[in-house]
């Protein structure tokens, strides 16, 4: 990912929301915006209104599927030989945008040499896009005009998440989509604060801002205000820990502002852990599954109860207003981290959000030029790197961070649990519109419930018939990590052979199913796919 290292190093998106008001054509890949960013989703329906153009890859058929242009069903998991087999077409048809290509980019005989065997035969094998529809999507990409790609977690929750995104960045470079309006590559966050969280160095392997750990004037630079020995070795990622703590080389976590416990891959696996680390410290709004294994549970403050900032998916640095105060012993997070600090032997003087940033600003070229005193007027988007820079809405416009874009071609590498005799089917989950995330917020409000009373099961007609499933009958899904019952709904909206449904309900923790391997760089779970069994139960759960 050293080719964009800023864009899809941090996962940030290249362009601006509203750039949606610009865009010919959406090449929209792995999302869902309707259920997953609906204020996205609704201004591509905008903009699909006004006559841009629309080519939606997902297996599932969406709304936006049926309005596209170019629906493509393709089998889960086969998005690189996919991006591959486009390219290939590209190529060979001579599409490609020279200019481009030879001015700002390197290595891209690497990338001609790999895509030469994807041919659109061998492309529509793997992933079950018929040939026609490929050559079809291939010169609509191509094409002039201002085209955008989007793409969310159904792209990045596999074992092979940086190469699709790798590859993603390839198609845009090799066609010149990036660096103009309208256009670029727009991963979409799967949460309002991830791209904060990552700007400030919650990754197990970089720096506040993205620095690199062997950058020794970083180092001094941090290190001159913090008054500390900063380590120089990498973190264990977030999805590694469990591994750890059976290890033994974790002992003691804590934990905020998720729910693992329920959150994470395959479940079973994680609780286990939470039970056997020997000091497990929470800090969250309520007492959540995670919060009932803890040692300790710290009370925190919710959005509306604190100042601060937050950075959304398009690089956007807002401001947070308190509205009310917090209920209780409830602090914000800010405020316990420093009181702890100071109660640990490391004095840390902060009195407000703002004197935080005011930190932030000074170490982070990109937050350079963002104060609080700009923010009340609006939200700006980094890189800002000074005060009078009226922030960044395009990335890369004349040129990448690392000067020229660099081609990395990945080979196809199919999907680490396929069905087979045993577990006959494809299982993977997508967002419910009405919760958020395993609703430990959004499942205390009764209205919710009344629009989202439970997770369905979505099983194609076909599915139906083999397995002798009926609208409403009750269902056991079990993999081979464990279980989960829920009602079925008979649809097309699935693929033949796979089984898809909402991952929002307490109630239906279908991560007791999903495959916690990791991708090799990100080491983000392939929560996107995993094989399972089916077993009727009928109209009444069992107790």
């Amino acid at each position: 990912m050293a080719s964009l290292a800023l864009t899809f190093g941090s996962g940030a998106m290249t362009n601006s929301i509203a750039d949606t008001k610009k865009t010919d054509l959406f090449l929209m890949i792995g999302s869902n915006p309707d259920t997953s960013h609906p204020t996205i989703g609704l201004r591509v329906h905008q903009a699909v209104d006004r006559g841009a153009k629309l080519i939606v890859v997902d297996p599932r058929r969406t709304r936006l599927a049926d309005r596209a242009d170019h629906w493509l069903r393709i089998q889960p998991g086969t998005d690189v030989a996919f991006l591959n087999g486009l390219m290939h077409i590209i190529i060979e048809e001579e599409l490609w945008n020279r200019k481009f290509v030879e001015e700002r980019t390197e290595d891209f005989d690497e990338l001609v040499k790999l895509v030469k065997k994807y041919t659109p035969d061998y492309v529509a094998e793997i992933t079950g896009i018929p040939a026609e529809q490929l050559y079809a999507v291939a010169r609509m990409y191509a094409a002039e005009g201002r085209h955008a790609i989007f793409h969310g977690m159904g792209i990045t929750h596999y074992v092979t998440g940086t190469d699709r995104v790798k590859s993603i960045a390839n198609l845009a470079m090799l066609c010149g989509k990036v660096g103009v309006e309208g256009g670029g590559c727009n991963p979409l966050r799967g949460q309002n604060n991830v791209q904060g969280a990552c700007d400030m160095g919650a990754l197990f392997n970089t720096l506040p801002g993205y620095g690199s750990l062997d950058n020794d004037e970083l180092f001094a630079k941090f290190e001159k205000i913090w008054k500390v020995k900063v380590p120089r070795r990498p973190g264990k990622p977030a999805t590694e820990i469990w591994d750890n703590i059976f290890k033994g080389d974790i002992r003691a976590l804590y934990v905020f502002g998720e729910d693992p416990a329920v959150a994470d891959a395959n479940i079973a696996h994680v609780q286990e852990a939470l039970e056997k680390v020997d000091f497990l410290v929470v800090q969250d709004l309520f007492l959540t599954d995670t919060a009932k294994a803890a040692d300790v549970v710290l009370p925190a403050a919710c959005y509306a109860e604190k100042d601060g900032t937050m950075t959304c998916t398009e690089r956007r640095v807002q401001r947070v207003r308190k509205a009310v105060n917090p209920p209780g012993e409830a602090k914000p997070d800010w405020q316990i981290f420093t009181e702890l600090s100071q109660k640990m032997g490391y004095e840390m003087h902060y009195n407000s959000a703002e004197d935080i940033f005011e930190e932030i600003r000074s170490l982070l070229p990109q937050y350079k030029g963002i104060t609080y005193e700009r923010l009340e007027e609006v939200g700006l988007q980094w890189p800002v790197p000074s005060e009078d820079h009226p922030g960044t809405t395009v990335l890369h416009t004349e040129s990448f961070t690392r000067g020229k874009g660099l081609f990395i071609p990945e080979e196809y590498i199919a999907p680490v649990e396929l069905p087979d005799d045993e577990y006959p089917l494809k299982f993977t989950t997508g967002r419910d519109i009405a919760r958020y995330n395993f609703s430990s917020m959004t499942g205390k409000t009764a209205e919710i419930d009344i629009i989202s009373p439970e997770a369905l099961a979505e099983v194609n007609p076909v599915d139906a018939e083999k397995y002798g499933i009926q609208e409403g009958d009750w269902i056991r899904m079990t993999s081979r990590r464990g279980s989960v019952e829920m009602r079925a709904t008979i649809t097309d909206r699935s693929q033949e052979g796979t089984i898809f449904t909402t991952y929002n309900h307490i109630e239906a923790l279908v991560n007791f199913l999903t495959l916690d391997a990791l991708d090799r760089l990100s080491r983000t779970p392939e929560y996107k796919l995993c094989a399972i069994k089916v077993e009727v139960l009928g109209n009444e759960l069992p107790s």
